[in-house]
């Protein structure tokens, strides 16, 4: 059966799990949700142009080319998986509990300077967004990026089987999705099912020296491609600022791939010279927090031996979107804007970053819920309470049912409903604000109706 939905596969124009966005001649994935049977909309599906429908309740079935499965998710990351398998792609996966867009983004832009790229759009990270990422690569593809996201243990596993990663990073790892994974310990031990399915399958990993979590899952694992600011590793980079960030590297190729038993990569060009100087980029991106994205994005491209003009044409074209560590103009103030999401380890990580930029007097806080905390969840927003409390801010604005319940001298709003008439009436001027809250929250939109 899958080899003759693989060859309908190849002779189509692609899969579709959305009837409202049909291609024709597209196979049609007839996916379930908590409030919708794919099923029903099979015939929808060929009559706006599908070739074919994948279903799996043969009620449905009111056509020769409705084809009938055991269960359609399934047969999609089949499928993906066996898509994937029969390419020379190389595929790296990247997961975290920071940052994985961001530094998949990074990546993308540095390698696409000198190689065909696909990664996963947005944050589709998981066990449909992953396989329909795999289902976008064509014989001419590189390299694949995969954002793995997870909030219980064992997700991260289950993506590697699919999309069977030949490199590996992980961004970060913090108190994201406590609800799920229970304790800080269970993040650790999900984000480390990325390292335990490379090391199983004797792959390379690249990893940030300076991250002592990670560096203890590596512990006695060799084929390791490392970063950091000391020169002890295979690619120093240096910060050189945060507001935006800027970063130094070296141009020199003396730490060739082979350091971390790198197998050979088809499609590496040993194009460029060596030199004995160093290069500056400029991001886009602000925050401390943001240089280490930076710098895994700077080795990878040095694992797949991009000339140094190239990593830094890939650094300074990336713009940050969809709300996330965006520096704006707003009026005479400057917006920064990280709405996109935020957890404990985030949320701090933003605050820090407000307080290393010297050059504004009046600095405000608007912070939002941060969700999926479990038990942790009223202990987690007062410890950030508590950490505000601890500096000088021209405002701090607590907004969500979680934040209404610390004990703080800063005013609270149960909702973002309640704020907002509040927002429109403070006049900020000459201020740097910090809008941070999880994507639930959706507080952009403080920025939209202003």
């Amino acid at each position: 059966m899958m080899e003759e939905l693989y060859q309908l596969y190849l002779n189509s124009t692609g899969v579709c799990t959305d009837t409202r966005t049909i291609k024709q001649g597209c196979i049609y994935f007839a996916l379930k949700g908590a409030n919708f049977n794919g099923n029903a909309f099979a015939q929808e599906a060929l009559s706006k142009g599908a070739a074919y429908a994948v279903i799996d309740e043969k009620a449905y079935q009111t056509s020769d080319r409705m084809l009938l499965v055991p269960d359609v998710l399934t047969t999609l990351q089949q499928l993906a998986t066996h898509h994937r398998s029969t390419l020379q792609t190389l595929v790296i996966g990247i997961t975290g509990s920071n940052g994985k867009t961001t530094t998949k983004e990074l990546i993308r832009s540095v390698l696409a300077q000198q190689l065909k790229v696909v990664a996963t759009q947005g944050n589709l990270n998981n066990n449909i967004g992953v396989p329909l990422t795999l289902l976008t690569l064509t014989p001419d593809t590189d390299i694949a990026i995969v954002e793995m996201g997870a909030n219980h243990p064992g997700e991260i596993a289950f993506l590697c089987n699919i999309a069977q990663p030949d490199y590996g990073y992980i961004t970060s790892i913090g108190k994201a999705h406590l609800e799920g994974f229970g304790s800080l310990e269970g993040v650790i031990k999900t984000k480390g099912e990325l390292y335990d399915y490379l090391k199983a399958h004797n792959k390379t990993i690249i990893a940030n020296a300076q991250n002592p979590i990670t560096e203890q899952l590596l512990a006695g694992y060799d084929k390791v491609y490392r970063f950091g600011t000391t020169q002890e590793v295979n690619v120093p980079v240096s910060c050189l600022a945060t507001q935006p960030v800027q970063i130094q590297f070296s141009d020199s190729a003396t730490r060739i791939t082979e350091e971390a038993g790198g197998e050979p990569i088809p499609f590496l060009k040993e194009t460029f010279e060596e030199f004995d100087t160093t290069t500056v980029a400029t991001s886009h991106l602000v925050g401390s927090y943001n240089f280490t994205n930076i710098a895994a994005a700077v080795a990878f491209a040095r694992y797949f031996k991009l000339p140094a003009a190239a990593i830094k044409r890939g650094i300074e074209s990336y713009i940050p979107q969809n709300n996330r560590s965006e520096l704006k103009t707003w009026g005479s103030n400057t917006l920064l804007l990280d709405a996109y999401n935020a957890n404990p380890s985030s949320m701090a990580a933003a605050i820090d970053n407000m307080l290393t930029m010297p050059h504004y007097k009046h600095k405000v806080l608007i912070l939002g819920d941060m969700f999926e905390l479990g038990d942790y969840a009223a202990t987690e927003h007062q410890h950030i309470a508590d950490e505000v409390a601890k500096h000088q801010w021209a405002g701090v604005y607590f907004i969500g049912k979680q934040f209404a319940q610390v004990k703080t001298t800063y005013p609270q709003y149960p909702s973002l409903e309640e704020f907002l008439p509040v927002f429109k009436a403070i006049n900020f001027k000459d201020s740097l604000i910090l809008i941070k809250g999880s994507r639930g929250m959706k507080l952009e939109q403080l920025i939209i109706e202003n």
